[in-house]
């Protein structure tokens, strides 16, 4: 299997890398052409990789061909362009499944992988390891990022185990860390014999913080990509008071949304359709409904940072 040489992955694959929504008709067919909408947006806001399929993807609502047409879609858009890695992401649980969607997305042509731990009915942390171990050996030397969220998934990994795993396999390069609070395990990962770099997700609510212990970027969804580059241009000029205070405003509104993943879900593609990627903010069932309340703060925020998003600010 080939590796993406032509591609610096270590300067592509940091800063602010979105995770992908998927938008849907009203219906809830499908929106192929509202996807590239959102790639070629995302993409316009100054990022250097995006991840599709993840939570914020609705993968678990997205059946098997759904999910190869999208993946084939972004990697269209990313394949020729040096300047932007593409990250699959394989959530599947049982192991078999997951080296074949990993060696489908090699085939497709992903940069690199994302591989998301096996959680239904709390497998143990042999288990967990063994299918990490699996998936890492067979696309060998395909870069990947392995993903810890252990609010969803309640996963139990830590900083030897993912150093271990990555003294056997030297294309585990980056771990996502989405526990609460983050920086302690991303602190332990750079600390390391061999330092492993670390992307913070959860909607860097604790961005500061994992930046300050070493994180060398961060996982959001996409709707307001701009807000985050924002924040990651100020602190990697120095300016960290200024991506404090923008961090702060946006505080408010995430501490809220990300009460509940479907609850941010929700909320990402109602911005996005007031930024004319897409006509619906249709989510698959089951879901979360936004009340008038919650709207209203959709509202507020958009007239808020307005100044500093596309198309909000016309």
């Amino acid at each position: 299997m080939s590796t993406p040489a032509h591609k610096d992955l270590d300067t592509l694959i940091r800063g602010v890398s979105p995770v992908l929504e998927v938008p849907f008709h009203d219906d809830g067919e499908l929106d192929p052409d509202g996807f590239t909408t959102v790639v070629d947006h995302v993409l316009a806001a100054g990022v250097n990789s995006l991840m599709f399929p993840g939570f914020a993807s609705e993968f678990h609502k997205l059946d098997p061909e759904e999910r190869e047409l999208l993946t084939g879609l972004l990697i269209q858009q990313t394949r020729h362009r040096q300047d932007v890695a593409a990250i699959v992401s394989v959530p599947d649980h049982a192991t078999r499944t997951a080296v074949r969607q990993a060696l489908r997305a090699a085939e497709l042509g992903a940069d690199a992988v994302n591989l998301l731990p096996p959680h239904f009915l709390a497998p143990s942390r042999n288990a967990v390891s063994a299918h990490l171990r699996e998936v890492l050996l067979a696309v060998d030397p395909l870069p990947v990022v392995v993903q810890y969220a252990p609010a969803q998934t309640g996963t139990a990994l830590d900083a030897p185990t993912l150093h271990t795993l990555a003294a056997e396999h030297p294309n585990l390069r980056w771990v996502k860390v989405e526990s609460a609070p983050p920086g302690r395990l991303i602190a332990a990962l750079a600390a390391g014999p061999r330092p492993l770099p670390s992307l913070v997700g959860y909607a860097g609510l604790q961005l500061p913080d994992a930046l300050r212990r070493g994180a060398v970027g961060v996982q959001p969804g996409c709707s307001f990509t701009e807000l985050y580059v924002e924040i990651w241009e100020h602190w990697q000029r120095g300016d960290e008071a200024e991506a404090l205070a923008l961090h702060t405003r946006m505080l408010p509104y995430l501490s809220y949304w990300m009460q509940n993943v479907e609850l941010v879900i929700a909320v990402e593609k109602e911005i996005s359709v007031r930024r004319g990627w897409f006509a619906s903010a249709h989510c698959r069932a089951p879901g979360y409904s936004l009340d008038k309340e919650e709207l209203k703060m959709i509202d507020r925020f958009c007239a808020e940072f307005a100044p500093l998003i596309t198309e909000l600010a016309r």
